[in-house]
């Protein structure tokens, strides 16, 4: 079925291009981020729009090839654009990211669901892409941190940042492990100060990460990563609940992104309005 995209959208898009070299690459990316925030309320219509550029659909190569950033114009060694050849790096991906600080430290949610979920509705958050690397881990301290657990957080989420932003989009399938699920091993290391001489914290990490990759890889792929943050959250919560003593709240989660996903995989998800 061909690609929908609304009119307004498409001129929209094209009237960046006419600023030519006139833009900075982050006025640029503040540009597309607006485009974005209008348009999402749109998603039913423009489902299936993957790149930040053209909103074609990403295309995930077996090696990597240089590339360049269409948004800051860095060069480098990438596997993933979209098939219109557009790339953009991790750096510009997740730019904007720093809202999220704002917003946890605001929160009162002991809802990690409930928390990401608004971190999710930010212009900044996409369909897929490695800012849920990091989103996963901030919605877990925050909760953490609201549910009694004994962390400075805003040094933690900050430290959260750092880490989660050094993983890049497609880990899922070139390594072999889900950001969102390695982003729970680096939120029980934070909170159980790991570090790679410590014993029991080390292994509770390491552990943690386990759990939340052994959670999707019992789904299969291909990879959403709404549906992976959920289940590594889930992961997390009970898992914190047994070694660490403090209780999250866990709530039913219903997905509403699926007419976003141009892979959803329906059903088998267990997050899938068919299954409740």
């Amino acid at each position: 079925m061909p690609r929908k995209m609304c009119v307004g959208h498409i001129f929209e898009l094209l009237s960046l291009y006419d600023h030519g070299d006139s833009m900075s690459c982050f006025e640029k990316l503040e540009q597309f981020q607006l485009v974005e925030e209008k348009n999402r309320d749109r998603a039913e219509e423009i489902m299936n729009e993957e790149c930040l550029i053209c909103k074609a659909p990403l295309t995930y190569l077996e090696a990597d090839i240089l590339m360049e950033c269409e948004i800051c114009h860095k060069k480098e060694n990438s596997k993933t654009r979209c098939v219109n050849g557009h790339y953009v790096c991790n750096e510009c991906h997740t730019k904007g990211l720093d809202r999220i600080i704002a917003l946890c430290m605001t929160s009162a949610s002991r809802d990690p669901i409930a928390i990401i979920e608004q971190m999710m509705a930010l212009p900044t958050c996409h369909m897929h892409g490695p800012e849920h690397h990091v989103m996963v881990g901030a919605a877990l301290l925050t909760a953490y941190h609201n549910a009694g657990g004994d962390i400075d957080l805003r040094s933690a989420l900050t430290e959260m940042m750092n880490r989660g932003r050094s993983v890049p989009g497609g880990a899922c399938g070139f390594w072999g492990a889900c950001g969102a699920g390695i982003s729970t091993g680096m939120f029980v290391s934070i909170i159980s100060q790991s570090t790679p001489l410590t014993n029991e914290p080390f292994a509770l990490s390491h552990k943690m990460t386990a759990k939340s990759l052994q959670a999707i890889s019992e789904i299969g792929g291909p990879r959403c990563c709404k549906r992976d943050s959920f289940l590594s959250i889930l992961a997390a919560i009970d898992f914190v609940r047994e070694h660490f003593g403090v209780e999250m709240e866990k709530p039913e989660i219903v997905c509403h992104y699926s007419a976003q996903n141009n892979q959803c995989i329906g059903k088998r998800c267990p997050f899938s309005k068919v299954n409740h």
